[in-house]
């Protein structure tokens, strides 16, 4: 590992811990910005039941002066962290828990980024804000707990969603309500502050989508298929749904405003292509067909 020379001398020494690209990308953008330093990058391929290759392409951003450590034992680096004497540690997008060991040594604490509006939303699948039809989108940066995404809130935007709740819009709102969210928390960690506690009356918990879930339904309304197939896709293709008796991979779903139809949910009123206009339980949807689904597909 070599010397960082990323910042000023009179900044604060940040160690992050990150795994999402775009986090990384976040979290560099602001030590730059501040003057600080950043004088370790943890980061993971994640435990085996969700392993990722994410963190070769973090890796890849990082500047080569960068010292990098890539673990699944985060536990083993507190010597490490407790050397290098950081005035913070900031995680936004790791698999795993850090350490008390790890968060106690910071002078400033340890803080968590959260695409989520605590306590609401809770654990590894925030992107169920979207899926369940919120009419808004929230991201928290809190101080680091015993618990996951349980720590007193310092920073917490939430913004309305667009109306047409495509993945880019959505993508673009996301990007936003989390760097807002994350400027305003480091800035109160930077001054201090405790954070505020979290409601546990109003936690819930966003587990990851089962089977059930991944599959339309064509009697839904247009909002909440285009809101459901936005949340499945946000990292690419892996709605399902059945049009005329063949099980697909759906894309985008677009509502079309004021098309009043007697048909019944699903029955097909256009196709061109792999694109079809379905009849919906409260109008039309236009649906982006990705593939076929097989029957070993369906059955996995």
């Amino acid at each position: 590992m070599g010397t960082t020379t990323t910042g000023a001398s009179s900044g604060l020494r940040i160690v992050a811990f990150n795994t999402i690209p775009d986090a990384y990308r976040l979290t560099a953008a602001w030590v730059a910005r501040h003057g600080h330093t950043m004088t370790l990058l943890v980061t993971t391929p994640g435990p085996p039941a969700r392993r990722s290759t994410t963190y070769r392409e973090t890796v890849a951003l990082a500047p080569p002066e960068q010292e990098i450590a890539i673990t699944t034992r985060p536990r083993r680096l507190v010597p490490i962290i407790a050397a290098l004497a950081p005035d913070l540690i900031i995680c936004a997008s790791f698999a795993y828990r850090i350490p008390p060991e790890a968060t106690a040594i910071p002078r400033l604490g340890a803080v968590n980024l959260h695409p989520a509006p605590l306590p609401r939303y809770r654990g590894p699948n925030p992107l169920r804000q979207i899926y369940a039809g919120e009419a808004s989108l929230g991201a928290t940066l809190h101080r680091i707990a015993p618990e996951f995404d349980a720590g007193p809130i310092l920073g917490q935007v939430l913004r309305p969603i667009p109306e047409d709740a495509t993945v880019g819009a959505v993508r673009i709102l996301l990007n936003e309500v989390i760097a807002a969210a994350f400027e305003e928390g480091l800035a109160r960690a930077i001054a201090g502050e405790p954070g505020i506690p979290q409601d546990e009356e109003q936690a819930t918990y966003a587990a990851a989508y089962t089977e059930a879930e991944y599959w339309l339904d064509w009697r839904e309304s247009r909002a909440t298929l285009q809101r459901r197939a936005t949340g499945l896709n946000f990292f690419g293709p892996t709605a399902k749904a059945t049009i005329a008796g063949q099980a697909y991979v759906i894309g985008n779903v677009t509502p079309l405003p004021d098309y009043g139809t007697p048909d019944a949910p699903g029955a097909i009123l256009d196709r061109e292509g792999q694109t079809f206009t379905l009849a919906v339980g409260d109008g039309a949807v236009v649906v982006a067909v990705e593939e076929a689904v097989t029957q070993t597909d369906q059955a996995a």
